[in-house]
């Protein structure tokens, strides 16, 4: 089974999975603590009517679902803060409004559309160097704004009210987190697909809850939660395609992400009954 380590396709996606847990782990501890998780649902799946136009154009449909990203991410803010509309009832409107475009222009795009199962499952398998390039540039951009601005970005996620007293820069923080998420999800979609990145987003903070506190490290021990899961999930999607059927590795990371969890609150529970 080592022999799996041997191969640049599976050395580049570990490389894969480890930037995509930090980036994650920095992006999902920000969304989880300010109680917005299901702007990563609305993101993404704003994406898929991107897709659907930029098949239908005959555009590149990562480039077309990127704009569709960023203009839903600054489009919840904006109906949040403008035009006082709950910040889920804005999500669930750019998350509807996404997938029926999306849908109308696949079905209207003459036929077989390509690659559209991808980017639901993803295949990170697939990842190439120029992808783990791309996502590094972005994973150093996001790493110098947190550097930059971790007390602010920890306060707005915490207290928003707060940090509106102490005159920090809320919109703007909330501005340009909204649009490391999208472009985090237009990096990662077709690779780690829909399912994956959401959980990538929000399973490993759900994991670190159960032992931290504090948002710095609750996001080092995200990191480490999602990179050891998401090996795990790749050496078992590889287990599973040998010995009984192959199932996409998002699948597998998905599951062990979900059992670590239910043993991190095992784990909790009987420590708070102990003390």
């Amino acid at each position: 089974m080592l022999d799996i380590f041997n191969y640049t396709f599976f050395q580049n996606a570990l490389l894969g999975v480890l930037l995509v847990s930090m980036a994650s782990a920095m992006i999902g501890t920000y969304i989880v603590t300010r109680r917005t998780v299901f702007i990563t649902g609305g993101i993404t799946h704003a994406c898929f009517g991107g897709l659907g136009l930029g098949y239908f154009l005959g555009i590149n449909p990562i480039l077309a679902a990127g704009v569709f990203a960023v203009v839903s991410s600054l489009g919840v803010e904006w109906m949040a803060v403008k035009q006082n509309v709950r910040e889920d009832s804005a999500i669930a409107v750019v998350w509807a409004f996404g997938m029926a475009i999306g849908t109308l222009f696949i079905f209207l795009t003459p036929g077989y559309v390509p690659d559209l199962n991808s980017f639901l499952f993803g295949n990170i398998l697939t990842i190439s160097r120029g992808d783990i390039v791309a996502f590094a540039i972005f994973l150093g951009v996001l790493a110098l704004f947190f550097l930059l601005f971790y007390r602010p970005i920890v306060t707005c996620a915490f207290d928003r009210d707060f940090a509106y007293t102490k005159q920090l820069p809320v919109r703007a923080i909330n501005c340009v987190m909204s649009v490391m998420v999208a472009v985090c999800v237009v990096l990662t979609i077709r690779l780690i697909g829909i399912m994956l990145l959401m959980s990538m987003l929000t399973m490993p903070q759900m994991i670190a809850e159960q032992f931290a506190s504090r948002f710095g490290k609750m996001m080092l021990l995200s990191v480490v939660a999602g990179l050891l899961c998401a090996v795990a999930g790749l050496v078992g999607s590889y287990l599973f395609g040998v010995y009984i059927v192959s199932v996409p590795a998002s699948v597998t990371i998905v599951l062990v992400l979900i059992i670590v969890y239910v043993a991190a609150r095992i784990i909790r529970s009987f420590s708070m009954k102990t003390k």
